[in-house]
Parts: C-alpha cells; sequence; structure tokens
C-alpha cells in the first residue's frame, strides 16, 4: 500500500460527508477525522462561555482553552471537549444555528487546520469538511466534493435530527440548510469552493452503498 494517503471530501450540509467518509474509513482500515465536529466543539464552546464572536481577543483566549480528541469505539467516531464526551451534544440546533459562522472566524480555522494536519502527517485518513481539499490537504491524493439537491438534503436532516428534536420542523431545517449553504459559500476565510481536481458526487439518487462503491472505484487503485 502507499503510504499516508489522504481522502479529503469537501461539500455542502446534510450531504452524506460523514456518511460516505465514515464509510470509506472502514472499508479501507483508515482513520476518520471528523473535521465538522472540530468546528462544532468549538462553537459549542463559545455557546457555553458566551464568547463574543466579534471580540478578537475573547476568540484567541477561548482557544487556548479547546483541547479537543477523537476516540473510535464499534468504529463510530467520538469527539471529546476538555475531556467530556460532547458527539451527541454538538448535533443539536442551537451549534448547528452557530457553526458556520464560527468557522468562519480566520483564528477558529487556523487553530483547526493545525490539528487536522498533524493528524494526517503519519496516519492514512479520510477526512470531510468544507475545505479540506483546498486548504488543510490541498495535496491529498483523492478528493470528492458531494452535492444533492436541496430539498432532499433537508428530508436527511430532518429525519436525523428528529430523534433528539422532536419539535423541529422541515421548514426550519431547510431554512437552516439555506443559512449555512450562503454563509459557507460567501465566507471571507477559506470559504466552500471544488478543487480544480477534485471528483464531483452528486448523491442525489444514490444510495449509501452506490456512493462507497463509487469511492472505493476511485481510492482502491492507489492502494496497490
Amino acid at each position: 500500500m502507499s503510504t499516508n494517503i489522504v481522502v479529503a471530501i469537501d461539500g455542502y450540509s446534510s450531504c452524506g460527508k460523514s456518511t460516505l467518509a465514515k464509510a470509506l474509513a472502514k472499508k479501507l482500515h483508515f482513520i476518520y477525522v471528523d473535521s465538522g465536529a472540530m468546528y462544532r466543539a468549538v462553537a459549542l464552546y463559545f455557546l457555553r462561555q458566551n464568547v463574543d464572536v466579534n471580540d478578537h481577543t475573547q476568540v484567541v483566549e477561548a482557544l487556548k482553552n479547546i483541547h479537543l480528541n477523537f476516540h473510535s469505539r464499534d468504529y463510530q467516531t467520538h469527539i471529546t471537549l476538555n475531556d467530556e464526551e460532547v458527539s451527541a451534544e454538538i448535533r443539536r440546533m442551537p451549534v448547528s444555528d452557530k457553526v458556520s459562522a464560527i468557522s468562519a472566524i480566520r483564528e477558529v480555522r487556523v487553530e483547526m487546520v493545525k490539528q487536522q494536519q498533524r493528524m494526517g502527517r503519519s496516519k492514512n485518513i479520510v477526512m470531510d469538511g468544507r475545505d479540506i481539499g483546498t486548504v488543510v490537504f490541498p495535496d491529498a491524493q483523492v478528493k470528492f466534493f458531494m452535492t444533492a439537491d436541496p430539498k432532499v438534503r433537508a428530508e436527511r436532516r430532518f429525519k436525523e435530527l428528529l430523534p433528539t428534536n422532536p419539535d423541529i420542523t422541515l421548514e426550519e431545517v431547510f431554512e437552516n440548510l439555506a443559512h449555512r449553504d450562503y454563509q459557507d459559500t460567501t465566507r471571507e476565510e477559506s470559504p466552500l469552493t471544488r478543487a480544480e481536481d477534485a471528483i464531483v458526487l452528486d448523491n442525489t439518487d444514490f444510495t449509501p452503498e452506490e456512493q462507497l462503491q463509487f469511492a472505493l472505484d476511485k481510492v482502491e487503485p492507489l492502494m496497490v
């Protein structure tokens, strides 16, 4: 096998990036790094500490106190924020409403990119996010850019959120995704864009199994 293979998966919210990344990592025995969870954990910390995102000093000081780690259990990746398991809490709507704005802050992105690059130096990894193939790992051996019909994305996200957010509505989720798309693509710091050498994966009509096979067909030839 080639050493230190990096698979970068970028794309819009609720396109199934993490579903594909987890399945690909499991199949290939790579390490899955959930970059989105890292930004969500930062957003959770900022919310808890009432950090004013417009106050540069507060943001910088807060980042000094954020320590993130991943651990795997039953092929699932869990994230800890200062040694506290927060994998479920970071998926709730209060964090979803704030994460795009917080992840657009330059100081936040610089700190997270440092941590992400450190993870990719000595391991075969699959990482998903918004700027993995453009900023974090521009030299990744394989890059995917995922997209899907906005209505399909909203329906998928709604089904995912409903068990822990019983009062949520499909309209609310659709509006949240539209807002996040706008923030992700127009922000000044590392906006969501497709790398020139990224493979577009529109999974509107794909099953999880079909999109996994699509990705495997692109990655496995590198492992000979």
